[in-house]
């Protein structure tokens, strides 16, 4: 599976072209990074002759999502760990999780409290205690299977960029990417979540040393977002008829926008950026933005 590549209609200064290969493009429902994280554990979970995917996310979760539909066009069964025991009784009002459980997702709410405890071995065994036997997928799906697949994301003609940028959550995507980046070129990631834990998450799984995170984007956390940001994402779709999510691309693409105007990168520089999908997000930050009165995304997805 290969993704399109689509140089960007802006001039930039100092003859810096911009590339973003379009991952959000390679399925309808599983797109992106969530496409490549799951393709091996699938085959995996298939190996191991389970039945059942249990995975863990919160209420907007692009990786709820893409479990839950990628269980059902693959035969297996679902269950979702879903951050936060409020969301019980609201299943109706957020996109992701109805769409998770009309994929025939089974969901278990718990506390924030209990759901920290998810990598804990008590934890995940009063899980199959109650579940019985499943296949893990850890939260996000980063693990060395999905580093796997997203080793695949680069291709032979992606050679000619100097940088590669991608947002970055758990860490398995730019991981693979670090992987299999050449070693002239540099990857740079730029975290959704405050906070330095990443570094060590990564280094998990590569040896390369030609990368590095930019910490200056995640616009005050997971999730967060402002008025310049949401109003970034709806020019860039009127400038390039390409639309990004709120939570990790938005971010990453503002990001390298503002660093080439603030001059970080050298003259002539030939930057790819990798759109990791998510926009199913899209409509639950919306109604979010909606109850807050504050301007929406006019992307329909």
């Amino acid at each position: 599976m290969i993704a399109l590549n689509q140089k960007l209609q802006i001039t930039f200064p100092n003859s810096i072209s911009v590339t973003i290969k379009r991952e959000d493009l390679i399925h309808p429902v599983v797109s992106g990074n969530k496409f490549r994280k799951l393709k091996y554990n699938l085959l995996q979970a298939k190996t191991e002759n389970k039945k059942t995917l249990l995975t863990f996310g919160g209420a907007f979760s692009n990786h709820i999502a893409a479990v839950a539909f990628a269980a059902r066009e693959n035969g297996f069964q679902s269950i979702g760990i879903i951050r936060g025991d409020e969301l019980r009784d609201k299943i109706a009002q957020n996109a992701t999780l109805q769409f998770a459980q009309e994929c025939g997702m089974q969901f278990e709410f718990v506390s924030r409290e209990a759901y920290r405890l998810k990598n804990e071995s008590s934890f995940l065994e009063e899980l199959k205690l109650k579940f019985g036997d499943f296949y893990l997928i850890p939260e996000g799906g980063t693990n060395e299977l999905a580093v796997k697949g997203c080793q695949e994301i680069l291709t032979d003609e992606d050679r000619e960029f100097d940088y590669i940028c991608c947002a970055a959550g758990t860490g398995g995507t730019i991981s693979g990417i670090i992987n299999s980046a050449l070693p002239h070129q540099k990857v740079l990631g730029f975290p959704a979540l405050k906070g330095d834990f990443l570094q060590d998450e990564i280094c998990i799984f590569v040896q390369n040393k030609n990368w590095k995170l930019i910490n200056d984007y995640h616009f005050g956390g997971y999730g967060k977002v402002n008025e310049e940001l949401i109003a970034f994402i709806n020019d860039f779709y009127d400038t390039n008829q390409i639309p990004l999510d709120p939570v990790y691309t938005g971010k990453m693409v503002f990001g390298v926008i503002d660093m080439i105007q603030k001059n970080y990168f050298p003259a002539q520089s030939n930057i790819l950026l990798i759109h990791t999908g998510g926009l199913q997000g899209i409509q639950g930050m919306n109604a979010k933005l909606k109850k807050k009165q504050l301007p929406t995304i006019a992307i329909n997805v």
